[in-house]
């Protein structure tokens, strides 16, 4: 039986617990790449605090029960045994004795939220599946693949071979569970077996030491903390504010979960003695006036050279454009959050300014540890938004389309940014899942997140429509809010939402990814028009987490853009898509990929096509009419 100690976070941060304070009592000054700023220790109210804040978090789930925390040992351990078997059966069908292979060994290493102890009810597991030698990723995505396809408490699974970090996602018995590969130029992989050394790493692929890093970089965040359980409920509380808040997605160029863990350990370090209410209050006061790009460190680089990449701005031309980094403490060292883009960052330090404030008033007892996790109202903060939406025939490829074209929006942003006219192109890290267009006309309309679908509706079923052409069924859509720097421009964003069809297109062709029915498209909408894609009861929960209007200072402006304040927006006169001031519709650019071709479609028929000067005179219909231009007026 494979010990608990390895998918279990408690036994070893208990083993943690008594290595840190050991060493941390010797030497608590110096914990990090600074000394402390304050060794004070917690005052009564500190304590009264920190029990509110614990108190708060428990209505959004982000306490496991003990029956919760046993089921995720359950699954880990099943997935384990499944693991041992395979490498067993591999060595056995590469003609290696069975005396031998039934030594060769084998393990799954949690990381990541699990591992750090911080994971919330209904939170999946990063996994990391370690093998000897003679096993390759090629083993591991064919045959250990079809083994998964045969148990019967696996479901959704899908491997992504030819991601950065190469992957096979799953819902093991009701668990998600992304778990990497990593082959250890070893002949036998021990039960205790410690992944930190960095000679482990010599002669390693590239893949393999990046699959490696996530475990590597998880107990080296452990083990820099001055005290894990503060660390542990600080991190708690943070991560639900970033996601209550919008700024949690590393894929939308936001801060995952790893940055924002360090983050919070480098807060720690300088408070070593401060209690979890306190730590959240100076968080933010650090990290508001945290003078970016300084890189945040939690200690100094490791001086090893096996010839991997290390980031380092001083050899890396392209490690100084980096807006916000947060580099990892495990060899070798990397920047967490080069996804970070000028727009993101100002919405992460707004977002910071916002919080230095509430927690100001919370620790003064003006108002409680709730305000800091109210929801702001998105859909309220600008005028005009692009609306991105991604259809599909069926429901079984909507995941992987989805997947693609969410790795590909920041890109968009990137673009978008580029822009002269546009200060903010800030993305809701939310995907919104539509109703079945089958039910609604045709129409998208967004559904409150974690609504079912109703079970009488086929979403696996391919429909076509008279002409026997695949029709798509499921739709998703991300919302992007845009203000612009001045007023009476014209801003045309036909090349901009191209270049984005095109790479999104060019990757799932070559990825074998497209299907028939799957189709992308960029619409622009003002705020009164929301209602065509936004259900009644998501605009009305909406409204009602937004509370009253947020008083906020101005933020820092994207680099060389014009200062604005990012919930202001320019007036109404300024419209995109070639937007028809008379009505209550906007254009749409769209790209169907369809058989493997993208093509744009409008509404009239190919002898009826007009000029694009005279499709801004047309009038609008009652929805989003389709068009090849898309300029603002």
């Amino acid at each position: 039986m494979w010990p608990a100690s390895q998918y279990t976070h408690t036994n070893h941060a208990q083993a943690t617990v008594k290595t840190n304070e050991h060493q941390n009592q010797q030497n608590l000054k110096t914990l990090g790449m600074t000394s402390a700023i304050s060794m004070a220790g917690p005052k009564p109210i500190d304590v009264e605090k920190t029990n509110d804040l614990k108190d708060s978090l428990v209505p959004f789930g982000v306490f496991e029960s003990e029956a919760e925390m046993h089921h995720r040992m359950e699954v880990l351990g099943a997935l384990h045994r499944l693991v041992r078997q395979w490498i067993r059966d591999e060595s056995l069908r590469k003609n290696m004795p069975p005396s031998v292979a039934d030594t060769v060994g084998g393990n799954i290493y949690t990381f990541g939220s699990y591992r750090l102890g911080v994971h919330h009810r209904g939170a999946d597991i990063d996994a990391l599946c370690v093998a000897p030698r003679h096993i390759d990723r090629a083993d591991y995505f064919q045959s250990f693949y079809e083994l998964l396809k045969t148990q019967p408490q696996v479901k959704d699974l899908r491997a992504v071979e030819d991601a950065y970090v190469p992957v096979i996602k799953m819902n093991f018995d009701g668990i998600e569970i992304d778990l990497l590969f990593a082959r250890l130029a070893l002949k036998e992989i021990p039960d205790s077996f410690d992944l930190r050394d960095d000679i482990l790493l010599k002669n390693l692929d590239q893949k393999c030491v990046r699959s490696l890093n996530g475990c590597r970089v998880t107990d080296e965040i452990l083990r820099l903390v001055p005290n894990i359980n503060n660390f542990r409920l600080t991190l708690r509380a943070i991560k639900l504010w970033a996601k209550r808040h919008g700024i949690y997605s590393n894929t939308l160029g936001y801060l995952g979960g790893v940055s924002w863990a360090m983050l919070v350990a480098r807060t720690c370090q300088l408070y070593p003695n401060a209690l979890p209410a306190t730590l959240v209050h100076k968080f933010f006061l650090v990290f508001s006036q945290w003078k970016w790009p300084q890189p945040v460190l939690l200690k100094q680089p490791d001086a090893v050279n096996l010839g991997f990449p290390v980031w380092d701005p001083r050899v890396n031309v392209a490690d100084r454009f980096h807006l916000m980094p947060i580099i990892t403490p495990a060899y070798p060292q990397q920047n967490s959050t080069f996804n970070v883009s000028a727009s993101t960052r100002t919405v992460i330090m707004e977002e910071f300014r916002l919080g230095l404030a509430i927690t100001d008033e919370i620790m003064l007892s003006k108002c409680g540890w709730e305000r800091l996790f109210e929801a702001p109202n998105f859909f309220s903060r600008y005028k005009h938004f692009i609306v991105l939406l991604a259809s599909s025939a069926r429901a079984l490829d909507q995941l992987q389309w989805c997947g693609l074209i969410e790795s590909k929006i920041r890109h968009l942003i990137a673009t978008l940014e580029r822009n002269q006219h546009i200060t903010i192109a800030h993305v809701n890290p939310e995907c919104y899942n539509s109703v079945p267009l089958s039910t609604n006309n045709g129409q998208p309309l967004a559904l409150p997140p974690g609504t079912p679908v109703p079970a009488d509706i086929a979403l696996n079923e391919i429909n076509k429509n008279d002409k026997g052409e695949v029709i798509a069924n499921v739709c998703s859509m991300w919302f992007i809010g845009l203000v612009f720097d001045k007023t009476n421009v014209n801003v045309d964003l036909t090349y901009d939402i191209s270049s984005f069809t095109k790479a999104v297109h060019y990757q799932a062709e070559n990825t074998n990814m497209l299907r028939e029915g799957m189709t992308i498209e960029a619409r622009h909408v003002r705020r009164k028009q929301l209602h065509q894609f936004l259900s009644p009861s998501l605009l009305k929960r909406e409204r009602t987490a937004s509370g009253n209007k947020r008083k906020l200072d101005a933020p820092q402006p994207p680099l060389h853009k014009k200062t604005k304040r990012l919930s202001e927006s320019s007036t109404d006169d300024i419209s995109c898509f070639s937007y028809n001031e008379d009505s209550n519709s906007s254009n749409m650019y769209e790209v169907n990929l369809q058989n493997g071709n993208a093509s744009s479609h409008t509404p009239q028929e190919a002898d009826r096509n007009k000029s694009a000067a005279e499709k801004q005179m047309a009038p609008a219909s009652e929805h989003p009419s389709t068009s090849n231009s898309i300029a603002c007026t």
